[in-house]
């Protein structure tokens, strides 16, 4: 249907990677981490000049998120899917509860049910709407979703939690652009290759005074096995002074210093309200089109990070993207596979222009109405 569609050249994008992960990274961090030659790349992540990196990152998001003096940042090798045993095996007593709205926060679920001591319990949603954590009584670990990378749900209210129980939030792809509440949150996680425009195999937690005292608690607990690549306590240990406890990719702590430098610029009220206004083009567009519609039906829970559009059955989404990426044009718009969905994703990840967010509206527009009979 779309083989011969031609993007014209006015409607071309400054950059063609439109996808939620890995995001786009800037040309100019590449550019900035080869101009500093033999200084990073190669060298000991336990030397000062890495370390210095290490720390102006933890530092920068310190600032960013206005977190108090008594959290911590805590970075570590192996992604936020790592994240989920590590989490399970090291911060939860007996009984954690999960909000299930998509298949990252299925699969944390999925992770903890596979530890033995654990019985976990959920309350579940279809696919494509959304649900806010609420306290459950005798549950000591509240497992949440900040936005759902699959559906494109976002949060939009946490609970306080009684001194018992820890509220841990899975925030991958919306930390940076879904503001919370940190004295809420006692577990905060995520990749940096979402809004923070690094890449994977990374994690960065930040620890509440009540995450950090039940981690050693539990780290004492001589009838737990915990494997020494998963001790939780270690990573504490080691971001206290600006490292990791096995060797990083530099070049990943690198790209992701330089966005929370760029997004700092700002600061996170100025990063939402562009989300919040990327957010309005990208749904506002798909409620004007005959042919399109927001997946997520109720207002509230759509995703100010990553944006999830139907399309009509008449007109093959996968096609289309395809066919622009097949032009160089647009990348990773396609649907989250397991959706099985026509649908388009797209990020509205920082990095990722209005105006080339605009451009991508009106491309799409105009391949579907030229092939409209």
């Amino acid at each position: 249907m779309f083989e011969n569609f031609k993007v014209p050249k006015e409607l071309i994008p400054s950059d063609p990677r439109f996808g939620v992960g890995p995001s786009l990274i800037p040309v100019e961090a590449v550019e900035k981490l080869a101009k500093t030659g033999t200084e990073l790349l190669g060298t000991s992540h336990r030397r000062e000049s890495v370390r210095n990196v290490v720390k102006e990152m933890q530092e920068g998001f310190r600032n960013y998120f206005n977190l108090p003096s008594d959290y911590e940042v805590v970075i570590g090798n192996g992604g936020a899917t790592l994240l989920w045993d590590m989490i399970g095996l090291g911060l939860i007593d007996k009984a954690p509860y999960h909000f299930i709205c998509g298949e990252f926060s299925d699969k944390w679920f999925r992770a903890n049910k596979n530890i033995p001591w654990l019985k976990p319990e959920a309350t579940k949603v279809e696919f494509g709407k959304g649900i806010n954590p609420q306290s459950q009584e005798g549950f000591d670990f509240m497992a949440c979703t900040l936005n759902e990378t699959s559906t494109g749900v976002m949060l939009t209210d946490l609970p306080t939690l009684p001194v018992d129980s820890l509220l841990a939030i899975d925030a991958t792809s919306g930390a940076g652009q879904i503001a919370i509440d940190f004295k809420k949150s006692d577990i905060y996680y995520f990749s940096p290759q979402k809004v923070f425009a690094s890449e994977g195999g990374f994690y960065v937690m930040i620890l509440s005074p009540k995450a950090i005292e039940r981690l050693n608690r539990i780290s004492k607990d001589s009838a737990r096995f915990i494997p020494e690549s998963m001790k939780l306590t270690h990573a504490l240990d080691y971001s206290r002074i600006n490292q990791t406890y096995n060797t990083p990719a530099i070049s990943t702590i690198f790209f992701l210093n330089e966005q929370v430098k760029l997004m700092n610029k700002l600061g996170e009220a100025e990063v939402v309200k562009l989300a919040q206004k990327k957010a309005a083009l990208i749904y506002n567009w798909a409620e004007e089109k005959s042919y399109l519609s927001p997946f997520i039906e109720e207002k509230k829970f759509r995703s100010q990070a990553v944006a999830t559009i139907d399309m009509d059955p008449k007109f093959n989404a996968d096609q289309l993207a395809n066919v622009l990426r097949a032009q160089g044009i647009v990348y990773d718009i396609d649907a989250y596979r397991k959706l099985g969905r026509n649908q388009f994703r797209i990020s509205l990840f920082h990095n990722v222009s209005l105006e080339n967010l605009e451009k991508l509206t009106r491309i799409i527009s105009l391949a579907v109405e030229s092939n409209s009979p």
